[in-house]
């Protein structure tokens, strides 16, 4: 049976991964530029309905980024690359990735190198990921799909299990699967927003999938609505019974809909099965229609798509300088940008409401079009071996 050629690129999983970098910048304009901080951008009682999707639709950022990385790895493998070439690469990029977010992204956040506060987000995700995948490659297919199947639709069932429970192990807890703050030195903060479990086993399953998308298009098609729709027809199911997968069951509310946003409000930290069931699943679903998108759109975001992490460090530098920029014009203090989670506080009077934050939001997008262009060209076109770290 024919397969698609080991050297031509799927141009589904270019566009939809640089979908999901241009939405993503949206997310982090809004913490930066939003009015909108005394309370969660998804909260019920207070968030607005352009609100709750501004935050709602960023949710899909993570899980396919995370999920396309591990697909990328099973087809790196099938374009010429050994089990061992690429699990020594694997381990490399996810060592480093976590030094990355601890010191060039970690700056890019904060604007200052004082390590009283660290917080580890999805680059540290992806990192540890990685690390592990390079272990898992070496396993049988259908034992890597059983063991990221099991920690994805098994993880919820320890959402009882909470960190205190392990007295002086507890930082170990919040490191694999429960959200929080970790103490160390005098008085300096560690915080996990994105413990490892379930992502470790997204990006296993993406491993897997890779297998789909290596198959001739009309057959990965049709396997890709299967899974996508199968995906989505279990998420209304459990969701709707709320039996399983969330540890933060809907209910109804004043209006029908507010009720529908009950209903796809999912748990992030860490993602929920039908948090990864509703993102992944309709982001799947996509992807026959986004092979055939060849035009002026496909291209656009196929740029974002084919160069991730410059993308990513580049558009956090940008979004907190025209913060700081703005700030410091409209004689906000400097002190508001460079703090520790100054930013985030509700108590500065720094803010915009959502037009401005859109606004900010297309510039940031539209000025690194071209840095991203020239640097996918640069990769193109030069084979040396760092530029697979960027």
């Amino acid at each position: 049976m024919s397969t698609v050629p080991a050297t031509k690129r799927i141009a589904s999983i270019d566009i939809l991964r640089g979908i999901v970098m241009v939405i993503m910048a949206l997310d982090h304009v809004r913490d930066y530029f939003s009015n909108f901080k005394a309370y969660d951008a998804l909260d019920l009682q207070h968030a607005s309905t352009p609100m709750f999707f501004t935050r709602w639709i960023t949710h899909f950022c993570a899980p396919v980024f995370v999920f396309l990385s591990g697909t990328s790895a099973y087809l790196s493998i099938s374009r010429g690359k050994t089990k061992r070439e690429a699990s020594l690469f694997l381990l490399s990029r996810g060592l480093w990735l976590i030094i990355l977010e601890l010191t060039i992204v970690r700056f890019g956040w904060q604007f200052n190198i004082d390590y009283s506060l660290v917080f580890v987000q999805v680059i540290w995700a992806i990192g540890w990921s990685m690390i592990f995948l390079a272990l898992f490659i070496f396993l049988p297919l259908p034992l890597i799909a059983t063991i990221a199947l099991i920690i994805i639709f098994g993880h919820n069932a320890l959402d009882n299990i909470h960190a205190e429970a392990f007295g002086s192990s507890a930082p170990f807890w919040n490191v694999i699967h429960e959200q929080g703050q970790i103490a160390y030195g005098n008085h300096n903060t560690f915080f996990v927003l994105y413990p490892l479990i379930p992502w470790i086993g997204v990006m296993a399953a993406g491993y897997c999938f890779g297998t789909i998308m290596k198959k001739p298009e009309q057959q990965r098609n049709k396997m890709l609505y299967t899974i996508g729709i199968t995906s989505l027809v279990l998420f209304f199911v459990l969701r709707a019974t709320n039996i399983y997968g969330d540890p933060f069951p809907w209910q109804p509310q004043s209006t029908w809909g507010r009720t529908v946003l009950a209903f796809i409000k999912c748990h992030k930290y860490p993602p929920s099965l039908l948090y990864l069931l509703m993102t992944i699943g309709i982001a799947i679903t996509s992807m026959p229609l986004l092979e055939k998108l060849n035009n002026g759109i496909g291209r656009f975001f196929t740029v974002y798509g084919r160069v991730p992490m410059f993308y990513y460090v580049l558009h956090i530098y940008l979004i907190h300088s025209m913060a700081l920029l703005t700030g410091l014009i409209l004689g906000f203090p400097s002190h508001i940008f460079t703090d520790n989670g100054a930013i985030f506080r509700p108590d500065n009077g720094w803010g915009f409401s959502l037009p401005v934050v859109y606004a900010y939001w297309a510039a940031t997008v539209l000025i690194l079009y071209y840095p991203c262009r020239w640097f996918m060209k640069v990769k193109a076109t030069n084979k040396k071996w760092w530029l697979s770290y960027l």
